[in-house]
């Protein structure tokens, strides 16, 4: 019996909405379990609808794509979480991906492309159209030093001092998450200690309008 893909399209286009979830209704293997209008509804609901795929807008009122993609990823990591938009250059595809993004599809695509990234995600692969991947060459040359949004923040909060447990606190997530936001911190800046997290966060002007003296 073939296993059916539940998917949750998030865009705050009603009719484009509406339009790719009777396009995706088509197919006997996947079942649309909802359709919101932006990134808050999505974090809200998410844990709710348990969903196997996120076909996710990026620019939407209130909470955005991206930070309700990173948002929704520190709650459930393995949800396979596939941006939907318009935009098909190599910073929006770039920053989607090092967000947690498993694939980028633009809008203008046909149904069964769609269809195809659905089904490769759920294998384990990532998948970028052909527009993405015609953006994305040549590639940008080197984005591990590039933090996240979120990881701009948790650094903030370590660079001052905070444990663990207080930035945890503070963003209302685990303590287990800010220690995998940690440690990816340091593999992408190649930093080993707190003091070293410190010195970069002065060095950037990471610290700067905070008024600390360290």
């Amino acid at each position: 019996m073939t296993q059916t893909t539940r998917v949750l399209i998030v865009d705050d286009h009603p009719m484009v909405a509406e339009g790719i979830q009777s396009l995706l209704e088509t197919y006997d293997d996947i079942q649309v379990v909802g359709c919101l209008t932006n990134g808050q509804e999505a974090v809200d609901q998410v844990e709710t609808i348990r969903p196997d795929v996120v076909l996710m807008d990026l620019n939407m009122p209130g909470l955005g794509g991206l930070s309700a993609t990173e948002l929704i990823l520190e709650r459930i990591p393995d949800l396979r979480i596939l941006i939907l938009s318009m935009h098909n250059t190599p910073e929006y595809i770039a920053t989607a991906m090092r967000h947690g993004a498993k694939g980028y599809v633009l809008k203008d695509v046909p149904t069964e492309e769609i269809k195809l990234a659905i089904d490769k995600v759920m294998q384990g692969e990532t998948y970028l159209c052909t527009g993405a991947k015609v953006a994305m060459n040549p590639r940008p040359t080197d984005d591990k030093g590039i933090l996240t949004s979120r990881e701009q923040t948790i650094l903030l909060e370590l660079a001052q001092g905070k444990s663990n447990k207080e930035v945890a606190d503070i963003l209302s997530i685990s303590v287990r998450t800010v220690e995998t936001h940690r440690k990816n911190i340091k593999n992408k800046l190649g930093i080993t200690s707190t003091a070293g997290l410190t010195r970069y966060a002065l060095e950037h002007g990471v610290l700067q309008g905070t008024g600390q003296n360290i």
